[in-house]
């Protein structure tokens, strides 16, 4: 049986609640929280997708045309963070939260822009209707979570930071009828560590490691 045939109960037992003591937690002054809904469509006797959006290019977005997840910045009105996944999928996706099933969460991830991501784990029917906010997404992408588990499509590139050796990843995605979609930053590594912490299946370079707070405070340029 294929391993990445979705199973519910497999994947809950390696998630964590949101404020589980053991989830690594960041919370650095100037740093924006912010939270993503990793979303999992659910197949029967296939590789279950990830759903993944472009966003709409604009002037006013940090990640303006970047392919990533549903999500975005902490709200006041949210109660956590768990909420603003869920409140930033029914406004980009128009799915209804109460047709999300969390499943978890991992641990939280820095980008070079200075946002703090929580990773909310979430899935839906195969057959769940999606419609997407034209102001902030552009295209909704399914992809297979077997294609990200194919090391032969994940490229990633290292440079030495303060005697550390960073990793920075990438895939490219291409359709059946050839439109090619870069999948980079912290959506690859979100899925990277994803696939490590569900599945054992390790892509990082050994003895690499990924940005932390303390390299961008002492790095402007990265």
């Amino acid at each position: 049986m294929n391993r990445f045939i979705f199973n519910e109960q497999s994947l809950k037992e390696k998630l964590l609640e949101l404020n589980a003591p053991e989830r690594l937690k960041l919370d650095e002054e100037g740093f924006i929280k912010s939270a993503i809904l990793f979303l999992i469509r659910a197949k029967k006797n296939k590789p279950y997708d990830l759903i993944l959006i472009r966003r709409t290019k604009s002037d006013e977005d940090k990640h303006s045309g970047e392919m990533c997840f549903p999500g975005g910045k902490y709200d006041d009105s949210d109660l956590n963070l768990q909420e603003t996944a869920l409140r930033e999928c029914e406004e980009e996706l128009g799915i209804p939260r109460e047709k999300i099933t969390i499943l978890g969460c991992f641990d939280d991830h820095i980008t070079p822009k200075q946002f703090i991501i929580t990773p909310v784990v979430g899935f839906i029917d195969e057959n769940q209707e999606m419609k997407r906010q034209e102001k902030e997404v552009s295209e909704i992408i399914p992809i297979p979570l077997d294609f990200f588990a194919n090391k032969r499509k994940y490229r990633e590139k290292t440079f030495l930071l303060d005697k550390d050796t960073v990793a920075v990843g990438k895939y490219t995605y291409k359709t059946p009828i050839g439109k090619k979609y870069v999948i980079f930053g912290a959506t690859s590594h979100l899925i990277v560590h994803f696939l490590e912490k569900m599945y054992d299946l390790v892509l990082m370079q050994p003895g690499a490691r990924r940005l932390t707070p303390r390299y961008l405070k002492q790095k402007n340029q990265y």
